[in-house]
């Protein structure tokens, strides 16, 4: 296999970008400037232009399906068949991966990180080649190539913003405060959501959230704002003269549960321009680039112009931004989960 010189395809890549403008430029007296559809950034010219990276890493990447169906990405960590991959996409059922060599392969799942959705895969399969690694940092406006296992990349962006912390989607206890009052007074319970089912009332006062004091409404949301779906939080109420505590899981509100739950949180307002990721948000760390994934091409890995990754994508966060992993925090999380007992 040829090896992939960095200051000649930097050079490529800077000559490619440079034809493609001169390209799309309008003759004088034109007034159309439409920018023909074999020049768009995800256009099959643009990505074979991209192709020799695709070549060095496709055997570093896997095809996770469940079942038949496609469900994510994966990078190849090490030569026995290790594998990293997005953990909320696992879903239970018959876990098979494909490779670059048109190869179907077992595959089950070791372990898996909470706080950053990775999964450990062991691949039932020979001959793998570790992704090798970037070490220099990276930086605002540099290419992001998301490879597969096939010769071209899937997409081609660029990194947008550095590693930064991501918050969780909001969540929700399941209740509203007394408006004319900063008090945190409950005036209503959502029916069907965890201060409900905790056995919270209507005029129940918090004074505590996970042991931190809180006096006023906006100190409860906050400390509930850093939780995400599916978390539990311990809150100390105070009822009359008694006081008590109550674990709470916090949910999502949806339609059938009335009014208060449909006014609190329209959660499908980033769908509007397509699919996002089942988990896309509540990342201590994440690269943030341009590109246009579809869900299932999350969980592999984000290389730069020499085919090392500098990070692995995690997230479809929204229209035009996906959220990656740096390749440091995924090599540290990989050496925790390596170190973790097996059942």
């Amino acid at each position: 296999m040829r090896r992939l010189h960095y200051g000649h395809l930097h050079t490529f890549a800077v000559l490619y970008a440079a034809i493609v403008c001169a390209q799309c430029a309008s003759p004088p007296g034109f007034p159309d400037s439409t920018l023909p559809r074999r020049l768009f950034r995800a256009g099959d010219d643009t990505l074979k232009a991209f192709s020799p990276i695709a070549e060095v890493t496709r055997h570093s990447i896997v095809r996770f399906n469940v079942n038949g169906e496609p469900m994510a990405l994966g990078v190849i960590v090490d030569t026995n068949g290790l594998a990293l991959t997005k953990a909320s996409e696992m879903k239970k059922g018959k876990l098979t991966c494909w490779l670059a060599t048109e190869k179907e392969a077992d595959a089950e799942v070791l372990a898996s990180d909470e706080d950053t959705d990775l999964a450990l895969i062991r691949v039932h399969a020979g001959g793998l080649k570790p992704i090798r690694w970037a070490t220099e940092d990276t930086v605002i406006g540099q290419w992001a190539i998301t490879p597969g296992i096939i010769d071209t990349p899937h997409a081609v962006g660029i990194v947008s913003a550095l590693p930064h912390r991501v918050r969780p989607e909001r969540a929700f206890v399941g209740i509203s405060f007394v408006v004319d009052s900063t008090l945190p007074k409950i005036r209503e319970i959502v029916p069907g959501m965890g201060a409900q089912k905790a056995g919270l009332h209507a005029g129940d006062i918090i004074t505590a959230v996970n042991k931190a004091d809180v006096t006023n409404q906006e100190q409860v949301i906050e400390l509930v704002r850093e939780f995400r779906e599916g978390q539990t939080i311990n809150l100390l109420v105070q009822r009359d003269d008694e006081d008590f505590r109550v674990d709470i899981k916090l949910m999502y509100p949806n339609d059938s549960m009335g009014p208060v739950g449909r006014n609190f949180y329209n959660r499908d307002y980033r769908r509007l321009a397509g699919k996002v990721s089942r988990r896309a948000e509540g990342f201590a760390q994440a690269i943030e680039h341009d590109t246009v994934l579809q869900p299932w091409l999350c969980g592999g890995p984000l290389v730069n112009l020499d085919g090392k990754a500098i990070g692995l994508n995690i997230a479809r966060a929204g229209r035009a931004s996906t959220y990656a992993l740096p390749a440091k925090l995924v090599r540290e999380v990989l050496e925790k989960l390596k170190n973790e007992p097996k059942s």
